[in-house]
Formats: C-alpha cells, structure tokens, sequence
C-alpha cells in the first residue's frame, strides 16, 4: 500500500486543494484531483526523504493554531514598530540551538520562524546544531530564544519525535 499511496496525507491534501482551486465539487473535479492527489507524490517521492510519522495530530492541530495566531499578533506588532520611531527598533542576530534533528523537522522550525512577521531564518550550521535568527526588535536575546525554542521547537519535538 505504501507503493501506491506513498504519502496519503499529502494525496487527501492535493485532492481538498483541486477542488478548492477549481471552486467546483462536481464528479469530474474530484475524479482529476484524485488523479492529481495519485500521481503527484508518486512522481515527487524521491524528494520526501526521510519524513517522520506524526506522533500525535492535536498537537499538530495545536501547533498550527498557535502558529497562525503568532502570524497574526506579529503583524499588528511589526506594523507598529515599522510606523513608529525607527530608533526604538532592536534588531539582532539571535543563535537558537536546535534539539531537532531530522532535517524535515528543521526545515519546519526554520519556516515557521520565517514565515512568523519579525524573525527571518538566516542560515543553518553544517552540523544542524544551531539555527541563525534575525529578529527585528527584542530586547533580551535569551528570552527571545526560549519563547522560540518554547513555542516552536518543543512542539515539534513532541509532534514528531526527532
């Protein structure tokens, strides 16, 4: 079965996001978005190396959500930063050691901070042991770290383990 659905998650996904794409639900919709769903990660399965098994979805759930509320409260607090006094701003280069070691769940924890309005992921070391964080205003570098390691990386240690 693993052969024919080699990632099942990323198939259902494929399938929701066709038929979202196509603003249609009609029979020939869902068949061509299972087609897409099918092939697809046959096709793309060398480049899924290595993936954990998610231990737990209401974590991920969890993590999401928290997620997406960070994205939120950081544009309102990027908007008031970038519109107030420019000399008030902090920016740093923080240094977060990572626990993580899989390189998918890395890429995770450095996309999430990216994507996060204020942090930017600037560079991995060669040993995947510490991650280099711009952020654009804090104050204390440690408690900056703990909040990402706390909010970011702990999650995702207990969603996939590694």
């Amino acid at each position: 079965m693993k052969k024919i659905f080699p990632h099942p998650v990323l198939s259902a996904w494929l399938l929701v996001l066709w038929l979202f794409i196509q603003n249609s639900f009609g029979l020939g919709s869902i068949i061509m978005g299972a087609c897409v769903g099918f092939v697809l990660p046959i096709v793309t399965e060398k480049f899924w190396p290595n993936i954990p098994k998610i231990r737990s979805i209401p974590k991920l759930v969890r993590y999401i959500a928290v997620f997406l509320w960070d994205v939120l409260v950081a544009n309102i607090q990027v908007a008031f930063w970038i519109l107030g006094p420019q000399e008030n701003l902090r920016p740093r280069f923080l240094y977060v050691p990572l626990e993580l070691t899989n390189k998918f769940t890395i890429t995770v924890f450095a996309s999430t901070i990216s994507l996060t309005p204020g942090t930017v992921s600037s560079h991995i070391s060669g040993d995947r042991k510490l991650l280099i964080v711009h952020c654009l205003n804090t104050d204390d570098d440690d408690a900056t770290v703990r909040e990402i390691k706390e909010r970011y990386e702990k999650p995702l240690l207990e969603i996939f383990g590694c």
